[in-house]
Parts: C-alpha cells; structure tokens; sequence
C-alpha cells in the first residue's frame, strides 16, 4: 500500500492508505486538511479508490483531522463523484465535531454516508 505524508517536518499531518479487508480500503487523514494539504487529499483519495477492487468501498477515516476548510469539502465532494461514477462506495467517519459543523451546514450530511466510528463505517460500507 502507498503511504501519502504531509510535510517531512510535521508528522502529524499524514495520509495513510491501507486495505481493511478484500473489499474495503481506508484512507487515514490527520492535522488540518486546508488549501494546502487538499491537493495530497486528492491524490491520497484517487490511489484509494484506484485500490478498491469491484464494488467495493473507501471509509475516509477523518478522526485525526482538527480542521478543514472548504477546498478540503470540495476534495472530498470530488471524491464522492468519482467514486459513484466507478462505482466505489465512500463513507467518512469519526469527525471531530469542528469538521461534523461543516458538513452539517453546508448540508452534506444528507450527500456522505457519514459513520460516527470506524466500526459503524465497515458496516455501512459493506452495504453501499
């Protein structure tokens, strides 16, 4: 699996990619997901779903993301379209309630499959 960093001089700004089972892969993401950082969030999401064999699914595992602007909501809108349209599921999970508010008010808890846990994300994704 390939292993997308932020910067070499922070640490806690990481994308992880790494399969979960036969069907399932996560993309871990850490720090803050601003206009900076979207660009490797794009790439980090396009390997993921590249990765996930048919009709399987990507959980977006944003426990470790403390704040994100709105080119990062873009990435990830993107990365819902691309996934529908290879027929990829995609589910976030455990959001920092900073990042949840986002969602909440641009309305795009309707359009995600947003899981409260990693858990929770494994179940939905198994039936998207």
């Amino acid at each position: 699996m390939s292993v997308h960093e932020g910067p070499a001089q922070d640490p806690e700004n990481r994308m992880d990619i790494r399969s979960h089972d036969q069907k399932t892969i996560v993309l871990s993401v850490s720090g803050e997901v601003d206009i900076v950082r979207s660009p490797d969030l794009q790439t980090s999401l396009q390997d993921a779903i590249g990765k996930v064999p048919g009709k399987g699914s990507v959980i977006v595992d944003l426990s470790g993301v403390s704040y994100m602007d709105s080119s990062g909501v873009a990435t990830l809108v993107r990365g819902l379209q691309l996934s529908r349209k290879k027929d990829v599921g995609l589910v976030l999970c455990s959001l920092q309630d900073r990042v949840r508010s986002i969602f909440e008010i641009a309305r795009l808890d309707t359009v995600f499959p947003i899981a409260e846990t990693f858990d929770e994300a494994v179940e939905a994704a198994a039936s998207v």
